[in-house]
């Protein structure tokens, strides 16, 4: 049995910890509000950048239509960009991204299909490189990034691009969180190449109008296209930021509400025992005064 010296120590380091979870559930509840409202407000214009891509590509045949969103015609090579934190604390988030590449991984090896993962982020590159180090071709480390910018998603887009048009992959599908609430985010798979672009916008919503292109919408798609991609990662960059400051509070919390629990359990063995050692004492006093 521990003596009391040792439970206080216990007791002393669980409320030191106890202290540091608090804290980091103040910070990660600051980040999200932040987070939150700049993952809001990427969301209309990527719809809107989908949407408008489906208007542009309806005027397009599939012989004009850029290779970007027709593809190469085959389904062989896939690239996985998995996207995750840079840091952990945050309860299962990073885990259940990885899960997802992990179960979608399987199922392309099993299909005999060739599989190539960039990894966006410091604890999916962990997790994945347990089962699949030698399917890993790149790792995108954002740790000193103080805030997600376009320009990180550009720098990502770029390279997935260029591996394209090198003839490096077929398909490419995109994976990240997206944002709910503080206690729920949803795993996603998104192909960005080929682009799958949104259903068309109803002609009734604007009175039938037939629209003039002006250049080509062939030359638009090639420069749409390539932008959409880097929007859609951007997206996703954002989504993720907001669903790790949200998993990151509520496991703060949860962690907060066990250090107390297991600081009452300690006081509570701590005082029993002291109880315990003081009655003993008094025993031992009362018996040898009665010997005398």
């Amino acid at each position: 049995m521990a003596s009391l010296k040792d439970l206080r120590n216990r007791i002393a380091s669980v409320k030191a910890t106890q202290k540091i979870t608090k804290a980091m559930q103040m910070v990660a509840a600051a980040k999200l509000r932040r987070a939150q409202e700049a993952a809001e407000a990427a969301r209309p214009y990527s719809e809107r950048m989908a949407t408008v891509l489906a208007n542009i590509s309806n005027a397009v045949s599939g012989t004009d239509a850029p290779p970007l969103m027709t593809g190469t015609g085959k389904d062989e090579t896939h690239l996985l960009v998995v996207c995750t934190a840079e840091r952990g604390l945050c309860g299962s988030f990073n885990s259940q991204i990885s899960r997802l590449a992990r179960e979608h991984v399987r199922k392309l090896l099993n299909e005999g299909k060739t599989v190539k993962i960039i990894c966006v982020g410091k604890k999916g590159f962990d997790i994945l490189r347990r089962d699949y180090a030698k399917l890993i071709i790149d790792r995108v480390d954002l740790r000193e990034a103080k805030k997600i910018g376009f320009e990180h998603a550009d720098a990502v887009a770029r390279k997935v691009i260029g591996m394209f048009e090198a003839g490096e992959f077929d398909i490419c599908t995109l994976f990240y969180s997206q944002f709910k609430s503080v206690i729920s985010q949803i795993p996603t798979a998104q192909q960005i190449i080929p682009a799958k672009p949104a259903a068309a916008a109803d002609d009734k919503a604007d009175g039938g109008a037939v629209y003039e292109y002006e250049p080509e919408a062939a030359e638009l798609l090639d420069d749409l296209i390539p932008r959409n991609i880097a929007v859609q990662i951007f997206s996703a960059l954002l989504e993720n930021a907001a669903g790790e400051m949200g998993a990151k509070m509520s496991a703060m919390d949860n962690a907060t509400r066990n250090a107390g629990d297991m600081i009452n359990k300690l006081t509570i063995t701590y005082n029993r025992q002291r109880q315990a050692q003081i009655t003993k004492e008094l025993i031992e006093i009362i018996s040898g005064a009665e010997a005398l």
